[in-house]
Order: structure tokens, then sequence, then C-alpha cells
């Protein structure tokens, strides 16, 4: 019986890249019923809305989806489709995996760790007050009046919650994942000296979780050192795990370790559905220029296999991309600039490899 699962193909680059990334996905041979729905800027140009609800019917009735990147303006104009999709569905754990495969240059080597993102609180939570209006300047009068702070009548203010309850809930979710996936170590990161009562509390949660696992080693470091030590030490970190904003930035650097953004992949997980997606942005300069890094996504592909039970057709299929990474000459030019392909060479040669097994054919 076949899956029946969501397919966006995102906008910008997004539709290019989920084309060869969904020939890989059906080439492991599982049998999967794509219902393909539009979303972001292509969805806006053909039907009016960033965020139809034939999406949400569509992840709703099938409880997993497979997403491209969804541009998301800086500044100015909508909001974030991404954040609003894991709001909607409260896809409370963002999973990052962070690994390096032997053969790429330029980074560091043996890292091999798992970001765990806070999903739906802190300063990503869209509770803003733009400068002017008169709800912001009630809320810097009552800041006046209950705490003697003075906030420039000028201002923008965002708020950022973060409550015990989803806390408590991330900081589970990551001891079990370390303990279902034999990770030893979880470190919390947080500015906890300085939030007091946001950071403060996320940090109490997960030291208070962390008594429930005492074979997995906890720690917790504030932000700013855990960024030092991460890119001096990499290999010496094994889970992290964070509040929503300090999850999104630790996550970009630790792709800098594993080859850059095109070689990371994502899963959005809730108690009932979930989304698996690249983190790289969508790239939209790069539209039907057939040169972007499919990696991310077919990894994230990958996940969502092993998310379903496919675990045989998951490993085949890291273990193809590993492979052609490894092989070195059809890979995209982010991955060798002396010596590349386009998005579809890339993806023709990862097939290759999963008609072998996922080995290198010059392996014995």
């Amino acid at each position: 019986m076949a899956y029946r699962i969501t397919l966006i193909p995102g906008d910008g680059s997004g539709p290019d890249i989920m084309a060869e990334v969904k020939r890989c996905i059906d080439a492991t041979d599982v049998q999967i019923d794509w219902e393909t729905v539009e979303a972001g800027l292509e969805a806006l140009e053909k039907m009016g809305s960033l965020l139809p609800k034939a999406v949400l019917d569509s992840i709703e009735s099938n409880h997993i989806a497979l997403k491209g990147p969804i541009t998301t303006p800086s500044g100015t104009g909508y909001r974030s489709i991404n954040v609003q999709l894991r709001q909607h569905f409260d896809l409370f754990a963002c999973v990052r995996p962070c690994k390096t495969i032997k053969g790429l240059e330029g980074i560091s080597q043996d890292v091999d760790l798992v970001v765990i993102r806070e999903n739906t609180e802190d300063l990503y939570a869209g509770i803003e007050f733009k400068d002017g209006e008169e709800s912001t300047l009630e809320l810097i009068e009552m800041v006046k009046k209950h705490l003697g702070k003075r906030i420039p009548l000028d201002s923008g203010i965002s708020l950022k919650p973060i409550s015990r309850t989803a806390s408590k809930r991330i900081a589970q979710f990551a001891f079990k994942y370390a303990k279902d996936n034999r990770r030893k170590k979880v470190t919390a990161v947080t500015k906890a000296n300085i939030m007091k009562f946001t950071d403060g509390l996320f940090s109490e949660e997960a030291k208070m979780v962390a008594q429930n696992y005492p074979s997995i080693e906890f720690e917790h470091l504030l932000i700013d050192n855990a960024c030092l030590h991460l890119v001096s030490s990499p290999q010496k970190y094994d889970l992290l795990l964070a509040p929503n904003l300090y999850g999104d930035i630790i996550s970009d650097l630790c792709a800098a370790f594993v080859g850059g953004l095109g070689m990371v992949p994502g899963a959005n997980l809730g108690e009932k559905c979930a989304i698996f997606e690249a983190v790289h942005g969508s790239a939209p300069k790069y539209k039907g220029k057939n040169v972007m890094n499919p990696s991310a996504l077919i990894l994230s592909g990958a996940m969502m296999l092993n998310y379903l039970g496919e675990e045989e057709a998951a490993n085949r299929l890291y273990s193809a991309v590993e492979a052609v990474v490894r092989e070195g000459c059809y890979v995209t030019r982010d991955l060798n600039p002396q010596s590349y392909v386009g998005t579809k060479e890339m993806a023709d040669r990862i097939i290759h490899f999963l008609k072998l097994g996922g080995r290198n054919e010059y392996e014995k």
C-alpha cells in the first residue's frame, strides 16, 4: 500500500530542487502517492494566497509533508510561511542533524551532532508591536508604570514568550531522541544569565528533565560561549537543545562544519504530523538555472523515510548521497568549485548509486 504524502514544491529555486528530489526518493522503490499543493510566491501568483487552505487540508489529511524552500522577506512584507505551518500544526520539535561526509575539503572532520530546536515560542512566536501604533504606546506606558523601565516612544517591540510547558516538552523530546539514537550528551544553549525569566526558565526545565536520564550527560552553555566552543571544537558536542531563535542560528553555524546549508536536512515534528524540509532558503536568483545542491532536501527525504519506518530505503538514500559527495566529481559547485555539475546531473548520479545499493561502484 502506498504512503500518501503532501508535496510542497515551494518557490524560488524550490520547485527545481523538488523535481530532482522526488526522482531520487521514487528511485528507492518505496511506494508513495504524492499529493502536490502549492504555497509561497507560486501560490500567490496563481491563487492569490501565500498559504492556500488546500495546503493545510492536505497536511491535515496526510499527516506528513515534504516541503521545498519558501521565500521569507526581510524587514517588510508577509510573515514566514514556514513559521505559520509549524505553529498551525504545533510542530514543536525541529530536528537538524549535522554530520560530516568524508571527502569534503575545507571543513571540520568527524562532526556528528544534532540540533534540536523548540519550534513554537520565543521571538518566532510573532507577537510584535509596530512603532507609533496606539497598542505599542500603551505597552510602553505599561512597562514604565509597572517596571519603571523607559522605552523610546518610537520603538517597535517584540515579545519573547517561553513557557514551562513548551520547554519541558522539547527537553523531554530531546532526551528521548538522545536515548533512542544512542547520543551520550545533551547541551542546552541559552542566555539565562541575562534573560532570567525566559531563557532561565528554559534551562531550569531542561535540567529537571535531565535528572530522569542519568545515563546521558547534561550541560548548559550560554549562547555566546557555545558558539566559541562550537567553532573551535565541534567534535565535543553530541546533541544541542535550544530555544527557537538560538536553535536556528546554531544550526546554520553547524552547517558550515559539514559542507554548508546545502548538506543539512531538517524535520519539524509534532504529535499528529510532520513536515520535512531543507534548512536553506529559496535562493530565487537561481530559479531555473540548474545549479542548486539538492542534497539537503534529499537527506530530508531520507529522514522522512526513516520516520515512516522505511529504514532500509532511508539508509540506501543517505548512502547514495554520501557516495556521490565522496566521489566528488558529480556534485554542484558549492561542493567542488573545480569540477561540478548541475542539480539534475547530481540527482542522476545519486540515482545511479541507489541502483547499486548506495555503494560507490569503485569500493570493494
